[in-house]
């Protein structure tokens, strides 16, 4: 049986934590910023975790065990 691969495009979306979650980076940072107040763009430049809801997909995409 040969080795699964990993979707290239995940691997460069997600890191893996140190403790087993995975994080992302968040949506709408860009262009279009003008309008966007400066707290709302530091909140979003910062990493958040992927929801529970989602993990199956991502583990899947990255070869990740359950």
């Amino acid at each position: 049986m040969p080795k699964m691969k990993t979707c290239s495009s995940a691997k460069k979306r997600f890191k893996l934590t140190g403790t087993g979650e995975i994080a992302r980076k968040n949506a709408y940072m860009s262009h279009i910023l003008t309008k966007m107040s400066t707290k709302r763009k530091r909140a979003l430049g910062q990493t958040s975790l992927v929801s529970n809801a989602d993990m199956g997909n991502v583990k899947r995409m990255l070869c990740i065990g359950k």
